[in-house]
């Protein structure tokens, strides 16, 4: 569901609701399925033929597409991916984010 979720985002973005809608996809990640990206547009009280006509668009499916080359040519393999200065952290645990920040900052 990263790229519907992507894209639906992006949709209320136009509407001036990016971060409320985004809040709602990480607080229901888990349950995330077309039903549910529709209705949080609609508790937002989007435009939804708006809505519904942004999410597909050419715009910010060409987007969503270039963002996703982007990463692959950086050495993006999912989600989450973490970069400190240029450098992907193999290790997510805090300890080691703390370590490659430190060795950064060192420098």
């Amino acid at each position: 569901m990263a790229r519907p979720a992507a894209m639906a985002a992006l949709a209320a973005h136009r509407q001036g609701k990016f971060w409320n809608y985004h809040d709602m996809i990480y607080e229901n990640f888990r349950t995330l399925n077309e039903d549910a990206l529709k209705q949080f547009a609609m508790e937002l009280d989007l435009d939804m033929d708006r809505f519904n006509k942004d999410r597909t668009s050419p715009e910010i499916t060409s987007l969503i597409n270039r963002d996703i080359q982007e990463g692959s040519r950086i050495g993006v393999r999912g989600t989450p991916t973490l970069f400190i200065n240029g450098k992907r952290l193999n290790q997510r645990s805090l300890e080691a984010f703390s370590a490659a920040i430190e060795n950064e900052l060192k420098r």
